[in-house]
């Protein structure tokens, strides 16, 4: 009944995303989405991980055919689009694959396996759903906001030392390389995202279940809920608001060389078509996720976890995406999000609300203060700034407690059961 209820009002989102955006002229997530069954996908990296988390519920041989068909498909598109000079990518293999198996679920599989089966299905077209919803919230906030806030963001980020100014002069200054590294980790997250998610769902094929908690679903709602402040917060960024990407729109070219000056801020209007994607930093929450979950995997899964959030903070900031206001931001976020979710599976208690709450209303007072306190913050940095900082940290420090205090507490987890062994012929 769950999964049914989320997959009514998934499909009812997507819907009406799909109006709004047609409101505008343009396709909405479920047109983009089916065009890729056969033009070029915009990510093919993205759609073979959609196939990878689909492919969990089924057993080797299963996983051997569906990437050999998925292969073959693709080689087969490479062929007809060299020939006719269209676009090349690949991944349409991996999307018919996973489509394959929906079908496959509902005519030729029943009970738990149909239920099963159709979970790894929804998993993996949620995550590309996720990519074309994302995509269609951002051509909304250019839409309707026509302005921003980032005078407000930007005086305010004063009182952390303008870290996207230093970080955007350090990526400068290592060349193309540091330069080509994360902006190929900034870029494939969700790829990064996956092989943790992997990782998590390695025995649902022989268990027959899934995990009560996993990445996918923190990835998923901090994907729901953040655009919603978007909407709220407009921001575009340093490299819009204060830079040569702005063009006439900007302040002034300053990013990444000159500081802002500190003067009384005022709403600002910008384009039409730049995303307001800044209030929280949602590739930080994101990033902050997949360190999360990647603690408890293996020495190499924890590496890659820190590294992908090390990097992603870097990119993130050193390419002028954000302020360093939005990354303390995107952390308390996902930080909330995550302690929302593990309680809804455990069952709330005081320690799982008192978590919560506190994560929420730390998130407000930054907002809050960005929009009404920036110039304070930016005369007073000794005493803003670390206050910035101590806020983030207890909210960490209170997270890292209570979910060593809920692991103390959880209970044995019963072996799943297994399926019963048909009768073999000769005992018979």
């Amino acid at each position: 009944m769950l999964w049914a209820t989320v997959s009514v009002v998934a499909l009812g989102f997507l819907i009406a995303l799909e109006i709004a955006a047609r409101h505008y002229g343009l396709p909405g997530p479920i047109t983009n989405q089916a065009k890729e069954v056969i033009l070029a996908p915009k990510s093919g990296p993205l759609l073979y991980a959609s196939m990878g988390l689909m492919m969990v519920v089924l057993t080797w041989r299963e996983r051997l055919i569906a990437a050999g068909i998925a292969v073959g498909i693709d080689v087969a598109f490479f062929l007809v689009r060299w020939a006719v000079g269209a676009k090349m990518m690949f991944g349409n293999g991996a999307l018919w694959v996973v489509l394959g198996y929906a079908v496959i679920a509902v005519t030729r599989r029943t009970g738990r396996e149909r239920i099963l089966l159709l979970k790894g299905v929804g998993l993996g077209l949620l995550l590309v759903a996720g990519r074309k919803t994302g995509d269609t919230w951002l051509l909304i906030t250019s839409k309707t906001r026509p302005a921003v806030l980032d005078q407000y963001v930007a005086t305010a980020d004063h009182a952390l030392g303008n870290p996207s100014w230093v970080v955007g002069r350090i990526v400068k200054a290592t060349g193309p390389i540091g330069d080509h590294v994360l902006d190929y980790v900034y870029i494939q997250l969700a790829v990064a995202a996956v092989l943790v998610s992997l990782y998590q769902l390695r025995n649902v094929a022989a268990e027959r279940r899934f995990p009560r908690h996993h990445l996918v679903r923190t990835f998923l709602v901090i994907g729901l809920l953040g655009p919603g402040i978007y909407m709220i917060y407009p921001v575009v960024g340093p490299i819009f608001a204060y830079g040569a990407d702005g063009g006439h729109w900007a302040v002034a070219d300053l990013w990444p060389n000159t500081p802002t000056p500190i003067i009384a801020p005022h709403h600002m209007p910008f384009d039409a078509t730049t995303p307001r994607n800044c209030m929280p930093s949602l590739h930080t929450a994101w990033a902050t996720a997949i360190f999360i979950h990647s603690r408890k995997g293996p020495r190499i899964l924890r590496f890659g976890g820190a590294f992908w959030l090390i990097a992603t903070l870097g990119a993130t900031l050193g390419f002028g995406y954000h302020y360093g206001t939005d990354i303390i931001a995107g952390v308390v976020f996902t930080l909330t999000i995550e302690a929302a979710l593990r309680s809804i599976e455990r069952g709330w208690d005081r320690s799982g609300i008192q978590l919560v709450a506190y994560g929420a209303t730390v998130f407000t007072a930054f907002l809050l203060s960005y929009r009404y306190l920036p110039m304070q913050m930016a005369e007073q940095p000794w005493v803003f700034g670390p206050l910035l900082i101590l806020a983030m940290a207890s909210v960490i420090c209170l997270y890292v407690r209570t979910a060593k205090l809920w692991e103390a507490k959880a209970p044995e987890v019963p072996p799943a059961r297994q399926p019963e062994a048909e009768p073999q012929p000769e005992l018979v």
